[in-house]
């Protein structure tokens, strides 16, 4: 009568529920715990701000394409990443010279577009490099504070001489509890990852496709006025 006694009193002492098992953990595998949770708000607070962005300059792709498409004047009118697009095109449209050929200044405009272009989608990709990263090192930060507290599990082993579940089981679900929150943090970020390099490739290429249409619509109307008073 005297043994269930002792392993009540572990059963009252270890709390397993996850704010439980946070509280009761090594400090260095709670330290663990902490930065992956802060690594994981900082991942989503990227995942949602880029779907805001993105959204946005979806919306603008649409608008640069119709624009593009239906020969419309370049009024210097569009906002965001196509305004930036077509500032740059009406610049290299305004610095024209007479000596080269309609395929050199098609070349030319067409570069200044896309290194405009190019500085929008760096912007746009800023954030994405903490998603891959998260995503690739979670697990093992994760994986480092399981093995920490498996390690001080083994320790405890020692000291109490004593195998039973009580003494083995709450150091165990502590280190493993790292792991699974490594994992939580490591899954989304990837597939965030992947969803939004592949939106933001997307993007750029339709940008790109337009691009192409309005540099030989700018070096084939080289006098044109419509053109010529959007540019003042």
């Amino acid at each position: 009568m005297e043994n269930p006694a002792p392993l009540d009193a572990a059963a009252v002492a270890h709390d397993m529920s996850f704010v439980g098992l946070f509280l009761q953990a090594d400090p260095i595998v709670k330290g663990v715990m902490i930065l992956l949770v802060v690594a994981s708000i900082a991942c989503w607070t990227v995942v949602f701000e880029k779907i805001v962005r993105l959204a946005a300059a979806k919306r603008q792709a649409k608008a640069f394409e119709a624009l593009v498409r239906s020969g419309g004047s370049l009024d210097g009118e569009q906002k965001g990443i196509s305004g930036h697009v077509v500032k740059a095109a009406i610049d290299a449209w305004r610095d024209q010279d007479p000596s080269e050929t309609r395929a050199e200044r098609r070349d030319r405009i067409e570069r200044a577009m896309r290194a405009a272009l190019g500085l929008e989608m760096k912007r746009l990709q800023n954030g994405l490099a903490l998603l891959a990263t998260s995503g690739s090192t979670a697990p093992f930060i994760g994986l480092f504070g399981t093995v920490w507290g498996i390690m001080n599990s083994f320790s405890s082993i020692a000291k109490s001489q004593d195998t039973s579940l009580a003494v083995v089981a709450p150091g165990i679900a502590e280190a493993l509890f790292a792991t699974a929150i490594g994992l939580v943090v490591a899954i989304p970020a990837v597939m965030a990852y992947n969803k939004l390099s592949g939106d933001i490739a997307r993007l750029q290429s339709g940008f790109v496709s337009c691009i192409g249409v309005l540099g030989n619509r700018l070096a084939r109307d080289r006098g044109s006025v419509k053109h010529r008073a959007a540019a003042e």
